[in-house]
């Protein structure tokens, strides 16, 4: 797992992607789409600063997910819907290079106190995450 160099926030887990942001986000969408989730939205950061009259790097966030992967987590604390449905932000950095990242989802169980309880979904989704988000880092 390629970590960028800046101080990783807590429970950020990130992968270098060879291709610009737009392609590495079309990518993921697909191959979440294949795993029968459901793309909520894409949030196009920089054409809302562009919109505002400032400049952003290209960065696009997607969120998505479906009922029976974040129920069971909100039903041990509904807290945990503040990070759900679930997220990956596709940016690039300074020097041109794509990074996609997300939450850690075992890391969200624990912030909301639920690593028992949330043990198995949590790890499930981690899986998910790290398989569709290595599958559009690569070329």
């Amino acid at each position: 797992m390629g970590l960028f160099t800046d101080i990783t926030p807590p429970g950020l887990i990130s992968f270098k992607s060879p291709l610009p942001v737009k392609e590495s986000v079309d990518k993921l969408v697909h191959l979440v789409e294949s795993k029968g989730l459901t793309v909520f939205c894409r949030v196009d950061h920089a054409a809302g600063a562009a919109a505002a009259g400032m400049q952003l790097r290209p960065t696009t966030l997607v969120i998505f997910g479906n009922a029976k992967g974040g129920t069971p987590l909100m039903q041990a604390a509904q807290t945990i819907g503040i990070d759900l449905p679930l997220k990956v932000l596709a940016w690039e950095d300074a020097s041109g290079q794509t990074w996609l990242g997300y939450n850690d989802p075992v890391w969200l169980a624990e912030r909301h106190g639920i690593q028992a309880a949330g043990a198995t979904t949590a790890n499930a989704m981690r899986t998910l995450l790290s398989t569709v988000t290595e599958a559009a880092a690569m070329p």
